[in-house]
């Protein structure tokens, strides 16, 4: 059995990879809350290939999503899907460039 970690990086990829998540769910049966509802013994056979089984029956997915800032990730968590995510799957840094006049 294989079992694929899916990473998101910046704001393309995070876009791109939230409607990945919205197909991949619709195929394997997964809703936006990581319950599945599907019908298909096939489904459920190869469920582990994208998403970890959490406690209560919770499907989440294996990935990552990493931006420099938080907006994308917010929005991704605000949204349909946000709920379907690990909490630590976010991974974001601001970063501050200051520059200093030469002395």
């Amino acid at each position: 059995m294989r079992e694929i970690v899916h990473i998101q990086i910046g704001q393309c990829g995070n876009q791109i990879g939230a409607k990945f998540w919205e197909v991949i769910g619709k195929e394997h049966g997964i809703d936006a809350a990581g319950g599945y509802f599907g019908d298909c013994a096939l489904q459920l056979e190869r469920i582990s290939v994208y998403y970890n089984e959490a406690h209560g029956g919770k499907y989440v997915p294996r990935a990552l999503l990493v931006d420099l800032e938080p907006g994308t990730m917010d929005s991704i968590r605000s949204g349909q899907l946000g709920a379907l995510f690990h909490p630590d799957g976010f991974i974001y840094a601001i970063i501050f460039i200051i520059t200093h006049p030469p002395l």
